[in-house]
């Protein structure tokens, strides 16, 4: 519950999490199969999440004598998904205690990021995600006053946050939700193209990709990917260009090999990657 409320605050900060809260962090949990619930409360942010078909392997809350602070694992979980409590002395040593367990979900009122107090902990911040305002209390016909976010917090992390707002997700509680994805090279939420098996959320974010798959790949090395220019590289036994979508035919008479893109489209526009393994006449 915010700092702005005008009913009279819980014992322990218990308010139990509605699915309204949860709908928007349903893109983010691609991947992920388990999860813990250090702060449980009655289980209502477990049964939401374990509802998507995920497995919670931890959960505990400090009302039933399981102090969060007091264990070193939850269960192993890959990722730790809570409602805090927001008393920022409490908030403050439970994120550091949670992301040096596992990379970790919490729901925050949205105005602790522009807090003095946060600035310490938004380098490890990977994600904000908007939800709106929330209603904390059951059958109440009023939502809370402050914004809330779900914080994503990785010791692994020093870059800072990627903001997602309210326009990049769908309506709280919508199942369309559901079809939203995170992408590969950007890690913004977008919704499927048509083929359900798009990993980003353009053909731009996907040449991006591309390029780093180059770069990193043991075999090839940094290509040029500008359409006019052809670049070559040859390491060991294996030479690699980029060719015009029209040549492609030509260079596959001739032996070469089109590397497959990505995601099982073309690798965009102009260019086509394409690869042959070197005869001992073509070796230098």
């Amino acid at each position: 519950m915010g700092k702005r409320s005008s009913f009279e605050r819980r014992e322990a900060d218990f308010y139990p999490t509605p699915w309204a809260a949860v709908a928007p962090l349903i893109p983010y949990l691609r991947g992920i199969h388990t999860f813990a619930e250090p702060c449980a409360g009655d289980g209502d942010l477990v049964r939401h999440v374990e509802s998507l078909g995920l497995r919670c392997v931890y959960s505990g809350d400090i009302r039933h004598g399981q102090d969060a602070l007091g264990l070193d694992h939850y269960g192993g979980a890959q990722v730790i998904i809570t409602n805090p409590p927001w008393s920022r002395d409490v908030l403050h040593r439970l994120i550091t205690h949670f992301q040096n367990i596992a990379p970790t979900w919490l729901l925050l009122d949205a105005d602790w990021a522009q807090t003095k107090q946060a600035a310490p902990f938004l380098p490890s911040c990977s994600h904000i995600v908007a939800i709106g305002r929330v209603k904390w209390i059951e059958g109440s016909k009023h939502t809370g006053k402050d914004n809330a976010c779900w914080y994503r917090f990785d010791s692994n992390h020093v870059a800072g946050p990627v903001f997602h707002g309210r326009d990049q997700i769908t309506d709280q509680g919508s199942i369309r939700s559901l079809k939203r994805r995170i992408c590969e090279q950007c890690g913004k939420a977008y919704e499927r193209w048509q083929r359900s098996s798009s990993r980003f959320c353009s053909p731009a974010c996907k040449q991006q990709a591309y390029r780093r798959r180059l770069v990193a790949s043991p075999h090839l090395e940094a290509l040029s990917v500008t359409p006019a220019v052809t670049s070559i590289s040859s390491i060991g036994d294996e030479e690699s260009r980029y060719v015009r979508h029209t040549d492609v035919a030509r260079y596959k008479a001739e032996g070469w090999e089109l590397l497959p893109a990505l995601d099982g489209t073309h690798h965009g526009e102009y260019s086509a990657l394409m690869r042959r393994r070197l005869s001992t006449e073509f070796k230098r």
